[in-house]
């Protein structure tokens, strides 16, 4: 392994690079936050939802809409993204990253101006439907691109923060709905959160075009001359005879020829051999984990779990909202500066174990609440506020940024579909079940959530592998040992044997 002043690629350790004193590097990772808020638009839903149900107006426009009725309006976002599903991974191998980001966009800003026409529950409905479709197909474009384009030095910051900017989104979501909440007896207070939904995708539209395509996406389409000019100028300031970026380049265009060759590309492959099978274990279960264990309460339902501990003004939990999420934008960006030093598995293992006391410490706070017993509430808050910070540990940067980096490129996305729609079935039930749940059996329905997270540790425990400082590429070697396709010059003996194979068969032709 490299020292802390070095990375390995390609077998082999090289200095570390400082970005800021690259001029390529400075200018493409200055601009990359045009595919990054992603993210930030899928945490601004989050708060949205839980701000409309907390301002009067909104209740009052759709005629104070019943547990089942918030249920689907909630859960509207995810039926969309499951939806696009079918779409989503062609958008992305075919048309590629940046286009998906584009086409993703443009879908979402129709369905801002669907839900803010507003006043009928049909037409809100069919507008977050169609959100959460443009939002599929952009939320997993974006990482594609980051994680495909960044210098290798640097993948795990970038992939990881990616995801944790959900919690700006969300931080600026409970701001705005705690403003506009103030404009009482105008249907602005919640016209305008719906409205701003839409400004992200608007900045994404013009900036991305600064973003570079995906150079691995490219090589894919045999345009090999400009996906070495964009890893020279991303990586070594526009040098195309830099040894870095020509061992990377190398390995790069071996491993994906050698794939194409040998490998299929079909959904069936997620579950073909055992270590895709392995893959799929670990996308569909942190998929899953990543909203099933009791974030899915607080996240949508907010206002209904702070009635269980007598919290019912509704600028009070506005308050603590955006409390919260600023708590969860300094803990999980933090945290992804560490993904190198601390390593998968001892973060995701943290992780679990801390939200499991949290989580049981939570129940019993509110099992013994009383009309006059405010410690135990109080209590209940400050583990809900520790309960995201053990959360943000594990499952807020690195739900995507490992999804991505265990998957090899001909299965990239479609994993990460996989991965994601398990999140949206995930998101689904909570959002159209948590609400009657809390309702039919109050405080009881947080015993289900130490049973699950508990089991959420043994996955982890058994599953989850070490992946820290291992180049994109060279990953596959942990999961399918010897019949790992890798090219370049950390090449797998099976590679080097391909490789050979292809090498001589094109000689055969060329003499014939």
């Amino acid at each position: 392994m490299g020292s802390s002043n070095t990375f390995r690629l390609g077998g082999r350790d090289w200095p570390k690079v400082t970005w800021w004193k690259m001029k390529g590097m400075r200018f493409v990772y200055l601009t990359l936050w045009a595919a990054m808020i992603t993210s930030a638009t899928n945490g601004y839903d989050g708060s949205l939802m839980n701000g409309l149900e907390a301002i009067p107006s909104w209740n009052e426009s759709y005629n104070f809409p019943s547990p089942p009725i918030l249920g689907l309006l909630a859960a509207a976002m995810s039926i969309g993204s499951m939806l696009s599903i079918p779409v989503v991974p062609y958008v992305a191998d075919i048309l590629g990253r940046r286009f998906g980001i584009i086409l993703g966009c443009v879908t979402m800003l129709f369905g801002v101006a669907m839900v803010s026409i507003g006043y009928r529950i049909a037409l809100f409905v069919v507008g977050r439907i169609i959100l959460g479709f443009g939002l599929g197909i952009a939320q997993e474009c974006s990482p594609l691109l980051v994680s495909e384009l960044v210098h290798p030095q640097h993948r795990a910051q970038y992939s990881t923060i990616y995801n944790s900017l959900w919690y700006v989104g969300s931080l600026i979501g409970a701001g705005v709905s705690y403003g506009t909440v103030h404009i009482e007896g105008s249907d602005w207070a919640w016209r305008v959160p719906c409205l701003l939904q839409g400004i992200p995708s608007v900045c994404q539209l013009i900036f991305i075009w600064l973003v570079p395509e995906s150079p691995r996406w490219l090589i894919s389409k045999g345009k090999l001359e400009k996906a070495k000019k964009i890893l020279a100028y991303v990586h070594a300031q526009g040098d195309e005879d830099d040894e870095l970026v020509n061992v990377e380049f190398e390995e790069i265009q071996q491993t994906i020829a050698l794939e194409k060759e040998y490998e299929k590309s079909g959904w069936s492959e997620l579950w073909s051999t055992p270590g895709n099978r392995h893959r799929s274990i670990i996308l569909i279960s942190i998929g899953f984990f990543s909203q099933w264990s009791s974030n899915g309460l607080i996240s949508y339902f907010l206002p209904k779990v702070f009635e269980l501990i007598g919290i019912t003004n509704g600028t009070t939990q506005l308050q603590i909202n955006f409390i919260l999420q600023a708590v969860n934008v300094i803990s999980a960006t933090g945290i992804a500066f560490f993904v190198d030093y601390f390593g998968r598995r001892p973060l995701f293992l943290t992780s679990t174990i801390g939200m499991l006391i949290c989580v049981v410490a939570m129940t019993i706070s509110l099992a013994t609440y009383g009309e006059d017993n405010h410690p135990a509430g109080n209590t209940f808050l400050v583990f809900m506020f520790f309960f995201y910070i053990m959360y943000n540990i594990g499952f807020s940067g690195m739900l995507v940024s490992y999804s991505c980096e265990i998957l090899p490129y001909r299965l990239r996305a479609k994993g990460l579909t996989l991965m994601f729609f398990c999140v949206d079935l995930s998101l689904w039930f909570n959002q159209y079940v948590n609400d009657i749940a809390l309702n039919a059996i109050s405080w009881k329905y947080y015993l289900v959530y130490c049973v699950w997270v508990a089991f959420e540790v043994f996955v982890v425990w058994k599953f989850y592998i070490e992946t820290k400082g291992t180049p994109l590429e060279e990953i596959v070697r942990y999961f399918d040992g010897d019949t790992a396709i890798l090219g370049g010059q950390a090449a797998t003996e099976k590679g080097r044997i391909l490789a050979a194979q292809v090498e001589e068969a094109e000689s055969k032709t060329v003499t014939a």
